[in-house]
Parts: C-alpha cells; sequence; structure tokens
C-alpha cells in the first residue's frame, strides 16, 4: 500500500470519527430528536466534507444505537415506544447490575473518590441539562472495571437507546424525586466502597426498576407517529 493510500485512508478515519462525535453530541444533548432524518449532503456540507466519511460516521454511530439505517430511505435518530423502551428497560435491570458487579473488582480507589466527586456534584443543583450528563457519568464510570467488552457494549447501546426518554422524564422529576435519585446513588456507591457485589446488584437494580415504573405513568412521552 502506497503512503498516500496510508494517508488518505487516516484522514478519512480522522474525519469520520470527528463527525461521528458531532453526530453523538448533537442526539444525546436533544439538538436532534427522535425520528429526525439526517441528511448526508446536509452535514458534509455544514462540516467541511465529502460524503464518505459522512457514511463512516453514520456506521459508526448506528453500532451505538444512536440511528437507524434505512435501505431507499437514509438515517434516522433512533426513536422508540413504550413498549420498546419498558423491554430496554427490563433487560438493563438485568445486564447491568451483572455489568457493576464484574466493575467493581477492578475499580481503584482513585476512581471509587470519581465516583464521589460526581455524585456531590448532582447533589449541589438541579439543572436537567447538567444532571443528565453527570448521571450517564456516574453510572458508565461504575461499570468502567468490567472487563467483559460485549457486555461493556450492550450496556453503552441501551444508555444511547434511552437517552431521550430520560431527559423527557427528568424534566418531571420533583425535589422528592431528587432526593430519591441521590439516596439510590448513595446507596450503590457505598457498595462499591465496600466491594459488596450482592448489594451493589440489588441496588442498581431497583434504581432501574423505579425508573421504568416511573415511565411507564407518562405514556405521553412516547409520540405515536412513523418514520
Amino acid at each position: 500500500m502506497s503512503e498516500r493510500t496510508t494517508n488518505t485512508s487516516g484522514t478519512s478515519t480522522v474525519a469520520s470519527q470527528r463527525i461521528a462525535d458531532n453526530l453523538r453530541r448533537s442526539i444525546l444533548s436533544g439538538e436532534l430528536s427522535p425520528g429526525t432524518r439526517i441528511m448526508q449532503e446536509e452535514i458534509a456540507a455544514s462540516l467541511g466534507s465529502s460524503r464518505l466519511p459522512v457514511r463512516e460516521a453514520l456506521r459508526i454511530v448506528e453500532a451505538e444505537g444512536l440511528i437507524v439505517l434505512k435501505s431507499n430511505s437514509g438515517a434516522w435518530v433512533s426513536k422508540m415506544d413504550m413498549a420498546e423502551c419498558e423491554g430496554i428497560y427490563k433487560i438493563r435491570e438485568r445486564v447491568e447490575p451483572l455489568a457493576l458487579a464484574e466493575s467493581i473488582p477492578n475499580l481503584t480507589p482513585t476512581a471509587v473518590a470519581r465516583l464521589e466527586k460526581i455524585q456531590e456534584e448532582i447533589e449541589e443543583s438541579w439543572d436537567v441539562d447538567r444532571f443528565l450528563s453527570l448521571d450517564r457519568e456516574l453510572h458508565l464510570a461504575t461499570y468502567a472495571g468490567c472487563r467483559i467488552e460485549q457486555l461493556s457494549s450492550m450496556v453503552h447501546r441501551f444508555w444511547n437507546t434511552t437517552q431521550h426518554h430520560r431527559r423527557a422524564y427528568a424534566h418531571l422529576i420533583d425535589s422528592s424525586g431528587q432526593k430519591i435519585i441521590n439516596f439510590e446513588h448513595s446507596l450503590i456507591i457505598d457498595a462499591i466502597k465496600r466491594a459488596d457485589t450482592t448489594d451493589a446488584e440489588r441496588f442498581l437494580a431497583g434504581h432501574i426498576r423505579r425508573t421504568r415504573r416511573a415511565l411507564s405513568n407518562h405514556p405521553e412521552l412516547f409520540p405515536e407517529s412513523t418514520q
């Protein structure tokens, strides 16, 4: 392979990752809402790129569960109805406690201290966007020690696909709901500090289950439009 070909490939990869990062950020922040059609030409034009790295970027974020690619239709931001969301939460109740149990033995004291710091930041104020960012950082950090790659990938994908509904629900949480979330987070972190995987799994499963049941009380968060 020539140096020119190698350099071109490397440049394309860098461009694809940059575009994927931009798309991921736009979707997770809510700038691109579920069901939104993503136009390759518009992305290429706005980012000053050719269409090839855009296509590669779309495949990256599709693998992460953020978009759906359809033949003869294009790319769409992923969305789900209530039944689909409830199904994913039920899977999360089983999968994430396992990821946490696998992670705990590999979390360093520095990593645990970071969890406590993130939770302190969550408790300082209730700004929905800030909470969503910190909540995601906290939970994914608790799974960072998991050495089962397939399990970690599954957890990240589920967090991506449910992000929109967590954001919508977070706007409905009152002060008592905030206290419950903080209490549950504290229980999980305490179990991690004690290296008690049994308690950690139990507290986390209950944390996820409570959110699932709360979401089921708000069907208005799940518009039944088709794409």
